[in-house]
């Protein structure tokens, strides 16, 4: 772990029982790193020390992850993962609405191929030890923005509430010309 402090102070008065009460502190942690700093009173006069910043940096980039996959889904298409757990969430790359026993699309039809996704998602999310419910971000990829209010009538059928927090895109092309995609992040 790496860690520096800066001090610029230019009068330390005394600690006792009454300044500690009136101490101005702070503390903020961002993804390792942590700051903190104090501003302090003289009791008895008016001047200010400057306050003091410490920062410490986690240089441990050691993730937990661990591939997950499952024949209840479709073979991922290319070089990725069904899904990968790191350390307490689960990533489930993009799902088609492809059978998994056939590889082909359930249909050409977007309620289908919707409803076909969010099975296959289910499988995977249950192979990596997560369910519906743990979902908290979604992304939808669709070939047409218009079929929008026909995604979400199916998908609102898988999400109990909360529904997880969501982004959805109209793209150029989707893989195998998918009429939508979804990924998702869960907690465990």
């Amino acid at each position: 772990m790496a860690s520096w402090c800066a001090a610029r102070t230019f009068h330390i008065p005394p600690i006792n029982a009454a300044v500690l009460h009136r101490r101005a502190s702070w503390a903020a942690g961002i993804g390792g790193v942590s700051v903190a700093g104090t501003a302090m009173l003289r009791s008895s006069s008016s001047k200010r020390a400057m306050p003091f910043l410490c920062m410490s940096l986690s240089t441990d980039t050691r993730i937990n992850k661990e591939a997950v996959s499952t024949e209840k889904a479709p073979a991922a298409l290319g070089p990725y993962s069904q899904a990968i757990k790191a350390n307490n969430l689960l990533f489930v790359s993009g799902v088609l609405g492809l059978v998994p026993e056939t590889g082909k699309f359930v249909s050409e039809d977007v309620e289908d191929q919707t409803e076909q996704v969010l099975k296959n998602m289910g499988e995977i999310l249950k192979s990596g030890g997560a369910s519906y419910a743990s979902v908290v971000k979604t992304t939808i990829l669709l070939a047409d923005l218009k079929d929008f209010k026909k995604v979400n009538e199916i998908y609102a059928k898988y999400f109990p509430s909360p529904a997880p927090a969501r982004a959805t895109y109209q793209v150029a092309a989707l893989p195998l010309d998918a009429k939508i995609e979804i990924e998702c992040i869960a907690a465990l």
